[in-house]
């Protein structure tokens, strides 16, 4: 018998991380293409992608590595990066992630996987995580309301900066901004402004605003002060805040979370708007992010919150249920007359934050307060004994230290381990956090005595210590009141809780979840080790040059690969979200408008299929909003672009476009598209929330668009975490280079967040998920990715119809069921069939966007054709179940659609016309693994109208419950 002997490189090639990436494999991928009357994937992208943009030469990258070879390099990049112990503060602090939330929350997929909470039944577990986090925040800060979490501290102050500009009474077109103020915050608030046309006038707070013959200065529609100071002053604000409202204007307070266990919260000194990071709350510091920033404000003023709002409704069974409230107000709604592109929230960093506070409850945050106090107290005492004055004699956690040669001073601590921060040439600024130890301390003496020993004794020191804030800011009421702080501080009931609420969702470690135009694919393990090694997570956003080296090379690689895979030059990792991806990039062609004397350049073209967050983002540019019409087939309209483009030939600044369309369809004049806005002197904006089509056959910087942002939560794998983190860098042809955005601590850098590298802690699952692929397996996710949509799309067209297909009746990545003459025949809505899909245990597709009352369905390469089939079945048995309501075998008001999702609840009050088999257990392999929703269909309506945001006493759920 002859022995078959593999080539080695035939058996690595088979322990290559592709093949596990890729969830058909070769024998599906065959059969699939049989189904679809295709003989391989090459003649599939032949016939889907137009002859005029593909390109499928081979990716200028490496090929695919193995799993361990690819975290040892990024482990020498990481060894690169100089750990030092930060005391640099200006907004974000070291702090100590409980292992038990670090093992069980930001390293379990269960909770890292799901996806935006949009579907409420099925995410009932990390809303009440959020909901936590909502009241920790109104109770430290003092106010009413807070929402789900923004991006980061500096945006959050610039969605306040809009938010008072809407609002105020006051309708000047002055924003004051305290020059005590965290510069990131300063720099982004004027990249923010400028393209509204607001003035920020920054000066000193008390002595300007607070002198008795500056109050002309409060002729402005809002105030943004910092409590404590970016130096760590701090200062009383009650009169600038009474001088404030008597001229109309609103006040806004960045603070921090940790001081209010100890300070007087702003809400009790008359503050309008609250708002800063929840960072130091358990979340590490990843280079600047992510983090969840918060935004607290009054009950007057609850409803024109930006960003996410979870609140409490009640389920079909008058239960408490959870559910995001007020969710469409801004983009899917007023679109271009929205006053905010945000449109979702942090909400991982949200959920470890909220749990930090649970985990620890009042007393133990108040103790680490108490102890940062401490010892901040003994640091500024010993460096008075050593002759050092302070700036202020009061403060919290942050020193401002005067000393003739700061710099040389910074360099010294420098090299004894610990950074500081260089106020300027002559103060120096200290913070102390939860990672600060006695050691530190004395280190830091000896430093600033110049000796090997600072003839200083810590603990007579410290017992001389009194504290440095004011007894008339001193913190008097109570707060985190409610049960859950108080009821789960041991590990043990810590765990179970948490499991607890990571069974009440559905993530992608349970099912598929195939929502349209949000690429839910897999997020590998090898992905996201690396986002807690030290040498990452451990950095701060400002650390000196020659301690990041590691991450510059980081962030330089992945970098040039995406320009790369995209064809464009030059790319900004900056942004932290796709919103912001969309903004820099309209900056970007404004700015370049600018520098060829053609600012009156001011209009934006948007198809109508347009993402919600397109029209926000050109607005809040400073740009005017012109709808272009779609054709029958979802389709740009060449000849309204044309008729538009001609008319506004003097003012076009840019075309939005989302490619492939938005309508799950290549379109074949993307090229016309983009020579038109050309011709008449745009540039062409691409969204690139559909790159996962793109990716290895074709590259949009070589085809048309000037500009595009890239999610790399979708396309290059970093997980969407319950709605948040997410990265939406942007890439651009050579003449834009030049107006990427700029470091936010460099003066007129155009900075859009707060951090250089946004949020950079994750930088390193898109680094690794590309090094893993290589550039056949790149492109090869892409040809299943669409293999797997249209192979969807073949199945269930013979139960619904396909709204939009390409000219040989093919989609790109998704595809879009109409389910609208459904009411019509079956009284069977959109939600009914979402709702139904729980029974089977899927999340559903995305709902009526971009139509309303269809489906829009995104398999992604990762499903197998085994997952892929189970909901093709899933979805042919609820087409089933519907043809009974038409042909009346069911009644029409009481079935498995309209009554769905069903619970274990349901089962002790039964009384339906239909079995209990058939209502939980409809297909054989559901009974294998059932999910059971916690909550029946949720009444959005009346959370709505009966706005509740933060956790309810425990006396609201007996009273539900009789």
């Amino acid at each position: 018998m002859t022995e078959v002997r593999q080539s080695l490189e035939a058996l690595e090639q088979n322990d290559d991380f592709v093949h596990r990436h890729i969830g058909p494999g070769e024998a599906d991928i065959g059969a699939m293409l049989e189904t679809l009357g295709v003989a391989t994937l090459d003649q599939l992208i032949e016939r889907i992608v137009p002859d005029s943009i593909r390109n499928t030469d081979p990716l200028d990258l490496a090929d695919s590595r193995r799993e361990d070879d690819v975290l040892a390099s990024l482990r020498e990049l990481a060894s690169k990066n100089q750990i030092k112990r930060s005391m640099i503060g200006c907004g974000y602090y070291d702090t100590v992630t409980p292992t038990v939330i670090l093992r069980n929350v930001l390293e379990n997929p269960g909770w890292y996987t799901a996806y935006t909470p949009y579907q409420p039944e099925i995410s009932q577990g990390r809303l009440e995580a959020v909901l936590n986090f909502q009241t920790m925040v109104a109770d430290l800060t003092g106010m009413a309301i807070a929402n789900a979490s923004l991006l980061d501290e500096a945006s959050a102050a610039a969605e306040a900066m809009t938010m008072c500009h809407r609002l105020a009474k006051n309708k000047s077109n002055r924003f004051f901004v305290a020059d005590s103020c965290h510069p990131q915050t300063i720099s982004v608030l004027e990249t923010r402004a400028a393209p509204l046309g607001i003035e920020l006038v920054v000066a000193p707070a008390n002595g300007g605003l607070g002198a008795a013959d500056s109050v002309d200065q409060l002729n402005a529609f809002g105030v943004l002060l910092q409590y404590p100071a970016t130096d760590g002053c701090i200062e009383v604000y009650a009169e600038i805040v009474e001088q404030a409202h008597e001229k109309g204007a609103l006040v806004c307070v960045a603070t921090d979370l940790l001081s209010l266990m100890m300070l007087q919260p702003p809400g009790e000194w008359g503050a309008d708007l609250v708002f800063g990071s929840a960072q130091r709350f358990g979340v590490p510091l990843g280079s600047g992010g992510p983090h969840a920033a918060f935004l607290a404000t009054t009950d007057a003023l609850k409803r024109s919150l930006p960003g996410r709002l979870v609140g409490v409704s009640v389920d079909s069974r008058g239960n408490p249920a959870l559910r995001l409230s007020l969710q469409t107000r801004e983009q899917h709604i007023r679109r271009e007359k929205a006053t905010s592109n945000i449109c979702t929230a942090q909400v991982l960093l949200a959920v470890m934050a909220g749990l930090y506070a649970v985990y620890h409850g009042p007393d133990r945050l108040t103790a680490i307060a108490e102890r940062v106090h401490r010892l901040a107290g003994t640091l500024a005492a010993g460096l008075g004994s050593l002759g050092f004055e302070l700036s202020h004699a009061a403060y919290f956690d942050t020193l401002s230290v005067e000393t003739p040669d700061a710099a040389a001073m910074v360099g010294r601590a420098a090299e004894a381990g610990i950074n500081l921060r260089l106020i300027d040439a002559s103060h120096i600024g200290i913070s102390v956090d939860e990672k600060t130890k006695r050691a530190d301390v004395e280190t830091l003496w000896r430093v600033f005595a110049g000796a090997e020993q600072s003839g200083l004794v810590f603990s007579k020191i410290e017992a001389t210590v009194i504290r440095a804030v004011p007894d008339n800011l001193r913190r008097t009421s109570a707060c985190l009141t409610h049960p859950v702080f108080h009821e789960y501080h041991s590990e043990t009931d810590m765990l179970r809780y948490l499991r607890r609420m990571q069974a009440k969702d559905i993530a992608l470690d349970r099912s598929m979840i195939p929502l349209g135009s949000c690429t839910m694919k897999l997020n590998a393990t090898t992905e996201m080790i690396p986002v807690t090694w030290p040498e990452f997570c451990d950095i701060h956003p400002f650390a000196p040059e020659n301690q990041i080296e590691g991450y510059r090379a980081m962030t330089d690689g992945l970098a040039e690969m995406l320009c790369r895979i995209t064809g464009f030059h030059s790319f900004s990792l900056q942004p932290n979200a796709g919103s912001q991806g969309e903004y820099a990039g309209l900056l970007a062609i404004r700015a370049y408008h600018e520098s060829r004397n053609e600012s009156g350049r001011n209009v934006c073209l948007i198809p109508s299929s347009a993402h919600g967050t397109n029209p926000a983002s050109a607005v809040l540019a400073g740009m005017k909003v012109v709808v272009v019409a779609c054709d029958q087939g979802g389709n740009v309209d060449l000849d309204d672009l044309e008729a538009k483009a001609c008319e506004h030939k003097d003012d076009l600044a840019a075309l939005m476009v989302t490619y492939p369309s938005t309508h799950g369809v290549f379109e074949a004049g993307i090229t016309d598209i983009c020579e038109t806005v050309h011709n008449y002197g745009g540039q062409v904006y691409m969204d690139g929330a559909n790159l996962n089509a793109l990716v290895g056959v074709a590259r949009p910087g070589r085809f048309g668009p000037d500009v595009a942002h890239v999610n790399l939560h979708k396309t290059f794998c970093i997980p969407h975490g319950g709605g948040g983190p997410g990265v939406g860098p942007i890439g651009v042809a050579e003449h834009l280079a030049p107006y990427l955005p700029g470091h936010p601590l460099q003066k007129g850098a155009g900075a859009v967040t707060a951090a250089p590298w946004g949020s950079a802690g994750i930088l390193p699952i898109s680094w690794t998920y590309i090094a893993l692929m290589g550039c056949s397996g790149l492109k090869k996710a892409t040809e299943v990715a669409i293999l797997n949509a249209n192979y969807i799309a073949k199945r269930l067209s013979a139960h619904y119809p396909i709204l939009y297909t390409g000219p040989d009746g093919f989609v790109a990545h998704e595809c879009i069921i109409d389910v609208r003459q459904l009411k019509e025949s079956a009284g069977v809505a959109v939600d009914d069939i979402a709702k139904r899909l729980m029974d089977y245990g899927f999340h559903a597709p995305t709902m009526s966007f971009p139509v309303a009352g269809t489906l829009m369905i995104e398999p992604t390469e990762s499903e197998s054709k085994a997952e892929l089939d189970r909901f093709c079945d899933a979805m042919t048995a609820i087409r089933a179940e519907i043809a009974e309501i038409e042909s009346g075998a069911v009644e029409a008001d009481n079935n498995p659609l309209v009554n769905a999702p069903h619970t274990m609840a349901d089962l002790l009050d039964w009384g339906r016309p239909y079995s209990i088999e058939r209502a939980v257990f409809p297909m054989a392999w559901v009974a294998a693994n059932k999910y059971w929703p916690t909550v029946n269909r949720i009444d959005q309506v009346y959370g709505d109208r009966n706005l509740v945001c933060s956790c309810l006493p425990l006396d609201a759920y007996q009273d539900a419950a009789e």
